[in-house]
């Protein structure tokens, strides 16, 4: 198995090597919601980035979509490689017109950045079946399949009563990718690759 940390800048060494030992690989820095220590920065970002290129780990990043446009230059300067979360939080209804999207294609043009077609549900303004958010999904896909990621987000933690339906979400993969070969791609061989599995 893999792991995703979440650490503070002022994590010791020794708990980063502790942590590549039992197996993670990347980092995950949060811009939308304030973790314990605050609102993370850019800054925050660089410093972190610095302190795990040297374990060959990868950052995950999850900012909104006018998050991404105003930080492009500090994303597209890491050391590490890198995955957008969650479609780049691109909002809607502007979502390809939006700048965020270019943005996202910019960074991953550069050949060292993933993006995660998952929880299309959180910037959806027509709801299921989320044909608004589909549209960046598949959008994504056709430009760089080999630069995509796939999940589900279960067990959903930014939605308060009803969940998504799990299964509509897998359904979805299949309307984003029609092409067999490409969803192995997103489902086996993107994450192998990013995460260091042999297959």
């Amino acid at each position: 198995s893999r792991g995703v940390a979440v650490v503070d800048t002022d994590v010791e060494e020794a708990e980063l090597r502790a942590l590549a030992d039992a197996g993670v690989c990347a980092i995950r820095v949060n811009f939308v919601s304030p973790q314990t220590w605050g609102t993370t920065t850019p800054e925050m970002l660089a410093a972190l980035a610095r302190r795990v290129s040297p374990l060959g780990w990868h950052v995950q990043i999850l900012m909104t979509g006018d998050q991404i446009v105003a930080h492009e230059k500090v994303i597209r300067s890491l050391p590490t490689r890198m995955v957008i979360d969650h479609l780049g939080r691109i909002p809607q209804p502007d979502g390809l017109k939006h700048p965020a999207f270019a943005a996202v294609r910019r960074i991953l043009d550069e050949g060292r950045a993933w993006v995660k077609v998952t929880e299309p549900y959180d910037d959806s303004k027509l709801g299921p079946p989320y044909v608004d958010s589909s549209e960046v999904a598949r959008a994504y896909v056709q430009a760089t399949p080999e630069r995509i990621l796939w999940g589900t987000d279960w067990p959903h933690p930014t939605q308060r009563g009803t969940k998504p339906d799990d299964a509509l979400l897998l359904d979805l993969l299949a309307d984003w990718a029609p092409d067999e070969k490409t969803r192995r791609r997103i489902l086996v061989d993107n994450p192998a690759e990013l995460f260091g599995f042999a297959h």
